[in-house]
């Protein structure tokens, strides 16, 4: 046990190293390593007080500046943290999954919050967003990649913009706008990924579809029952709703898979998939992919393109992949204080966040090492 945590210790030292030259100045390196060192510790808030607690600071101010004056680069942390990830748990069948989730805050300052939809309470609350890249592979999970949701009326508002300090370069964008630059970041690095997947948000927007076929990332992603699908039909092809697409199916066409397992076991369903008409993609298909839950015939429904020999039992895993997001998030609250922050501008937010994932990165890869370890009986 003792070479084991002398192991991780190593392993955040040569992560702190690799990260410095993001950071100018020296004191701002020692900083960050005593920041990320509270994100992974047995602190309760994860906020300016209590990390400088931890770090053995009289003041919160030095952790505050951190996410807000000093001098350094969150986005190149960032890719830095999808470099680290990828080292650790790369693999060539590993899935970019998008999604989203909320930040409960009071007040109107904090940048982008207002009364919107949270995933994470399940109804309207005064929140942020934000858009989350995760990858997943057999060998772990991590967020990689991050966005702030700004909605249209804190775009179009300059002194709210000025408070935030949000910059005259930011624009709106939609949810799935974030997600097509965050996959395009992971796509131009060469990420390793067989998949991208994502819940209707996503896969109801045709610009996110299109931008993924044509840089051939196959993809399963959650639609609603009424997406319209190119399909064959007998007046030739026609877009067809989901959910008629399935209605006429014969029971021989449903299969009885798992999605992969979650909380409570293996998390199975009847699934079947009906082939779509786009012609011109030679070696590629294009499916509607149907899940049925078994307790009540509940039924839900994936737009898909991928290699033409998929299987169903393929599409059915990428598929039960995404929940790796919520995985994430729950880590990330739970563990390394991804919510935990107290700071109302735009940029502290990135700042914040980054280096939440900067430590959860070190999680993951320190289980991936432990998994390996093992497996292989060391």
């Amino acid at each position: 046990m003792l070479a084991e945590v002398e192991g991780w210790a190593a392993e955040f030292e040569r992560l702190c190293e690799r990260v410095s030259p993001r950071f100018a100045r020296p004191e701002v390196r020692r900083r960050v390593a005593g920041f990320l060192r509270g994100l992974l510790g047995e602190v309760e808030r994860k906020n300016g007080w209590q990390l400088a607690e931890h770090a053995r600071e009289t003041t919160p101010d030095g952790m505050q500046r951190l996410l807000t004056t000093a001098c350094w680069d969150a986005d190149g942390l960032r890719d830095d943290v999808r470099a680290y990830v990828v080292e650790h748990l790369g693999d060539p069948g590993g899935v970019l999954v998008v999604d989203e989730t909320g930040f409960l805050k009071k007040g109107p300052k904090s940048a982008g919050v207002q009364r919107q939809y949270s995933g994470t309470a399940g109804r309207v609350e005064n929140c942020q967003v934000g858009v989350f890249l995760t990858y997943a592979s057999p060998r772990g999970r991590a967020l990689v990649d991050r966005e702030l949701y700004l909605p249209k009326e804190w775009a179009a508002d300059a002194a709210r913009r000025a408070e935030a300090h949000v910059p005259e370069q930011v624009t709106f964008h939609t949810k799935p706008q974030l997600a097509q630059q965050m996959l395009a970041r992971a796509a131009e690095v060469g990420v390793p990924a067989g998949w991208v997947t994502a819940d209707e948000v996503y896969g109801g927007d045709a610009r996110l579809r299109a931008f993924l076929e044509d840089r051939d990332l196959a993809y399963v992603l959650a639609v609603k029952a009424t997406q319209p699908l190119w399909a064959a039909s007998e007046h030739g092809p026609a877009e067809v709703p989901a959910c008629e697409l399935v209605a006429g199916l014969p029971a021989r066409a449903w299969r009885r898979l798992s999605a992969g397992d979650g909380a409570k076991g293996p998390r199975v369903y009847d699934w079947a998939r009906v082939a779509l008409v786009r012609p011109g993609w030679p070696g590629r298909g294009f499916w509607l992919l149907a899940r049925r839950r078994l307790s009540d015939g509940e039924l839900a429904f994936y737009a898909c393109f991928g290699p033409a020999r998929t299987t169903l039992a393929e599409l059915v895993g990428v598929a039960g992949i995404r929940w790796a997001v919520e995985e994430c998030f729950q880590a990330g609250k739970g563990q390394v204080g991804l919510d935990h922050y107290q700071v109302r501008r735009y940029d502290a937010w990135y700042r914040h966040t980054t280096l939440a994932l900067v430590a959860q990165a070190f999680l993951a890869a320190v289980r991936a090492h432990a998994g390996r370890a093992g497996a292989g009986g060391g």
